[in-house]
This record gives structure tokens, sequence and C-alpha cells, in this order.
């Protein structure tokens, strides 16, 4: 394959991810990740197939989370790659009664790998950049607990209070648009892309 072509796949597994799950499409979207994928969010960070699992779950309770992409970068190296995806993580749930919707847009983070002929995902770590909260009826009033807010790192403040509210437990240093855990996911991808032995930091597991 070109290159263009090997990005070509790599950018459609970054589609299928977002549509086979939130699709609850659980067969295939399993064929996105490697055996040993590791997945990290807001609310969860472990194996790819124990994603799946919760994930699975929460859709099955009504649990409302989607994905929105936009544009992808892949850097390649051989059989390894790092894809950049802009997106944006849509969540709907109740905060005091009141139906709130959470917008909060970032990038997707993936550690590639090829193997066997197929691409598909080692690591995902999104970066989370900025987000708001709105209620769905335009009339209805909201008054957040401000100290419980400021707990949250400011680029996903609220999708934090939300997911708070909502019973999860939310890990609170992240990446961001800027600053020391960006920084250093950045330096993890260059060193994958160098020939690391591991797309993880040793803190991973």
């Amino acid at each position: 394959m070109s290159e263009r072509e090997e990005k070509l796949a790599i950018v459609e597994v970054v589609n299928n991810w977002a549509l086979w799950r939130d699709a609850g499409d659980w067969e295939r979207f399993r064929t996105v990740w490697h055996d040993d994928g590791w997945m990290t969010a807001t609310w969860f960070q472990g194996p790819a197939e124990k994603f799946i699992e919760a994930s699975r779950a929460g859709f099955e309770k009504g649990v409302n989370i989607l994905h929105f992409l936009g544009g992808t970068s892949v850097d390649l190296a051989g059989e390894r790659a790092i894809a950049q995806t802009k997106m944006t993580i849509g969540q709907r749930g109740e905060v005091d009664g009141v139906l709130v919707d959470v917008v909060c847009i970032g990038r997707f983070y993936d550690f590639f790998a090829k193997r066997g002929g197929r691409w598909a995902i080692v690591r995902r770590q999104p970066i989370y950049e900025k987000d708001r909260m709105d209620p769905v009826d335009p009339a209805a009033r909201l008054a957040l607990d401000a100290q419980l807010l400021a707990r949250f790192p400011e680029g996903y403040r609220h999708l934090a209070y939300l997911q708070t509210k909502l019973g999860f437990t939310v890990k609170l240093d992240l990446p961001q648009l800027k600053g020391p855990a960006v920084e250093t996911l950045y330096a993890q991808g260059r060193a994958w892309l160098a020939g690391a032995p591991s797309a993880f930091p040793d803190t991973h597991l």
C-alpha cells in the first residue's frame, strides 16, 4: 500500500470507532482495537474489551454519550502511527432534575499499529479542550454548585460535573489543550513512532 492508502485505512478505523460505538454495533466495534488495546476516558480507564462491556451496559441503561468527528491528521512510521482527530463528545443527562446537554470539544489521540496486515488502535487518549452545558429546555433554570464545578479541570469541567452527578467517578488529570499532561502525551506519541516498546506510560496499569 502507498502511504496515502495506509493513512486512509487508519482514518477509516477512526471513523468506524465513532459510528459503531454510538450505534451499539459492538461486534464490529471490537474490530477497531488490537487485543491489547487500552481506552482512557473521563469515566473509564482500562482494556478495550472492558470498555466495550462498560459502553454496552451503559447503552442498554440509556446512558447518552455520542461523538462527532472532524478532520484527522496521521503521522506514519512504518507499521506504527499516531492519529489525531478533532472531535466533539456530547452527553445528555439530568442535573438536579434539569435535563441538560454537555458538549466537549477536543481531539482523539490514537496510537495505531499494523499487525497481520490490519491497522487497529493500541491506545486511545482523548484531549479535552473546552466544554459547555445547556438546558435542553431553554426556559429551564439551572444553578450549578460552584464549589463542585471548580473541582474539575477547565477543559472538561462541565462534562465532569454532569458525569459526577450521574454517579460516575471522573479522572481529574487528563490531557487538555495545554499543560504538562498533554506535553507528556505528545512525548509518548513521539516515542511510539520512534520504536518504543510500549504505547503506554509505566503507570497505565
